[in-house]
């Protein structure tokens, strides 16, 4: 055995000593393929014990441990809970482990930081959080987290996760469910159990779910939102207490019913003068559209929003005569109080609960249940039709969502109950893009000149904000947007929001430098100045997941570039057609003698849908194809007449 070999192995047995005088349930260096293969970290055990003693009571118990393998891992090792008047901590602590396995630090509850979940609002005080600020010092590490609950609701219930999201193993998972009695039963159901080691057991007013080994699932590029491929089961109450109040509820309906009658009714007072203020504002139209539009208007020049998630803040809004007083709410506040102030002015709105996000989440029609929704928007019914209003946005304009309500299953509550709905889509050529631009090239390589983009849709959502912004941040959008300009200058910048017809205009005088590149007596130019359409998703051999293009898009450009003098064209592209089921792509490049300019149109549609993953690699190529022909370049060449 050579030195090598022997140092090596002295190591090794070093290594072996040292970690059995540890606790090995928390070492992280020897751990199976299985569980660190596409992780950034392990659960090692999650434990939770809900025991529903009567409708209005219910206990928790919590341990949660997990290895964190790197600084990607981290945001799965949070020790954090949230409380209220309804919702108590009796207990909660943590500890830290090095790799080995050794206990490194020790935390009670004192050492937790008690903080307000709310930040800006008295109203929401009640919503407070207890939160561990630990910060590792190395990698890989273990964080392990108890804490006991005691609620005195009953809805919603916590819904079980076997993997805390994409990149996550989880060694054991371990969910039980405990009744005092046949009536607290709740009913669950079930998701993308199957192909995991997981097994129910039922006992005596209850049951238990275990989960063992379970891998990490990869984040491929557009993969679906987690929660539509991780092993889950959801749980819902037939008969709950919240807030003192009874509850017995199965259909969509009967939580609208509930909603209207218990949290809801009775919440819509306002001060006279408020009243006569809005009917001022719409005495002179009887267009209940009309009238909406300019108490919406009021709302947004006279309030402020404040984020409280509906799970921490409750269910219940804030009384609209508060909100009045106050200035200020969060979305269900907010809605309220807007749906108060249209009451008073004769046009009917119905609050409708959402889960929102960019991500888009269909409420369950087959699973009515209290903890679906994240969001309060509102809807006006108006000649057959329902008209969409957001309160939170200052901005956003009246009977437009966005992509953070858009084309969704969401709750409709109207007096007689309640029902799903699907809110509005942004379909692929609604959400436009064009741009249209005229400059100039010199012979030293500056571009200058004017360019105007107009957005709708979706990307007007993305752009719109930019006028509310300092002028030195507009710089910076315009400097990441265009990074490829050097030493770009904006010497005009106007914008117009046109909130009517949802449409966003940007107007920009602007120069760069050495905008192409010189080989000789020759100028390789790009024509494509102002949007380039790089993206390529990543490849995989061995693709697991099907795939999503969550919103599709239409971009239209047309440019007229101005060339230095003394160069002439040599070579231009030549038009490229591409057609594909996710979408087509057509683009020219012209050369015009008599005003001596390019002239570059180009279209492009790429369409939103789901696909399997057997279609990702002619996705890939599609994006691939587009890509190629965004690099294509004239080539200029000095004439004679120059040299």
């Amino acid at each position: 055995m050579n030195r090598i070999r022997i140092l090596l192995f002295g190591t090794f047995f070093s290594f072996l000593t040292l970690a059995q005088a540890q606790n090995l349930e928390y070492q992280a260096l020897v751990l199976p393929d299985t569980l660190t293969r596409h992780a950034d970290a392990i659960v090692r055990q999650e434990s939770m014990v809900v025991h529903i003693r009567n409708p209005f009571r219910m206990e928790i118990e919590m341990e949660r441990a997990v290895t964190v393998l790197n600084g990607k891992g981290d945001a799965h090792a949070l020790a954090m809970v949230s409380y209220n008047k309804s919702r108590k901590v009796g207990y909660i602590s943590a500890a830290a482990y090095d790799a080995l396995g050794r206990e490194t630090q020790k935390y009670k509850q004192r050492d937790f930081r008690d903080l307000s979940a709310v930040d800006g609002g008295t109203l929401y005080s009640d919503a407070r959080r207890l939160y561990l600020d630990y910060t590792p010092v190395s990698y890989p590490y273990t964080l392990v987290v108890r804490y006991t609950l005691e609620d005195a609701n009953t809805a919603p219930l916590p819904n079980w996760y076997f993997l805390s999201g994409y990149r996550v193993s989880t060694q054991e998972s371990r969910f039980e469910l405990r009744y005092d009695s046949p009536e607290l039963r709740p009913d669950f159901q079930e998701s993308h159990l199957e192909g995991y080691a997981i097994e129910k057991e039922s006992f005596h007013n209850g049951f238990r779910y275990v989960g063992r080994n379970l891998p990490a699932i990869r984040d491929e590029s557009l993969s679906p939102p987690f929660t539509e491929v991780a092993p889950s089961v959801m749980l819902r109450p037939r008969r709950f207490g919240y807030e003192g109040i009874d509850g017995e509820v199965d259909t969509w309906q009967d939580i609208g019913k509930w909603m209207h009658q218990h949290m809801l009714d009775g919440r819509d007072a306002l001060p006279e003068a408020t009243k006569q203020k809005v009917r001022t504002l719409v005495q002179d139209t009887r267009d209940t559209l009309e009238r909406a539009r300019r108490v919406y208007r009021f709302v947004q020049e006279n309030t402020r929003y404040i984020s409280v998630q509906v799970g921490i803040g409750g269910i219940r809004p804030i009384s609209a005569i508060e909100v009045d007083r106050v200035k200020y709410g969060d979305c269900k506040g907010l809605s309220n109080y807007t749906k108060a102030l249209l009451d008073a002015v004769g046009v009917t709105a119905y609050y409708v609960h959402v889960e929102a996000g960019q991500v888009k989440s269909d409420f369950k029609p087959d699973f009515a249940d209290l903890a679906q929704g994240n969001h309060v928007i509102l809807a006006i019914p108006y000649q057959g039709q329902l008209h969409w209003i957001d309160c939170t946005s200052q901005t956003i304009p009246f009977g437009f969502l966005g992509d953070f309500t858009d084309d969704r299953l969401v709750h409709v509550i109207d007096p007689e109950g309640g029902y799903l709905v699907r809110t509005p889509q942004y379909k692929d050529e609604a959400n436009g893009q064009v741009t249209e631009a005229r400059v100039r090239l010199d012979a030293e390589g500056t571009l200058a000149g004017s360019v105007e983009v107009r957005t709708s849709g979706i990307q007007y959502d993305s752009h719109y904000a930019i006028q509310d912004l300092k002028p030195d941040d507009q710089v910076a959008i315009y400097r990441r947007r265009w990074g490829y300009l050097e030493n770009l200058q904006l010497e005009d910048l106007r914008f117009k929001n046109d909130t009517d017809s949802v449409r966003f205009t940007e107007t920009l005088t602007l120069k760069a430098t050495n905008y192409w590149k010189k080989a000789g007596n020759r100028i390789l130019l790009t024509a494509n100045a102002f949007n380039r359409l790089r993206y390529v998703p990543d490849r995989y051999r061995d693709r697991t997941l099907p795939f999503q293009v969550l919103r599709g898009y239409q971009d239209r450009e047309h440019y007229q570039i101005e060339l230095p003098e003394g160069y002439k064209p040599e070579a231009i592209p030549g038009p490229v057609a591409i057609e594909s089921p996710f979408g087509s792509y057509r683009m020219e490049v012209q050369y015009l003698p008599e005003e001596h300019i390019l002239e570059y149109k180009r279209e492009a549609l790429v369409r939103e849908g789901r696909y399997d993953a057997e279609q990702y690699e002619a996705y890939r190529d599609f994006h691939r194809q587009v890509a190629r022909a965004e690099s294509a370049q004239a080539v200029l060449i000095q004439t004679q007449e120059s040299k």
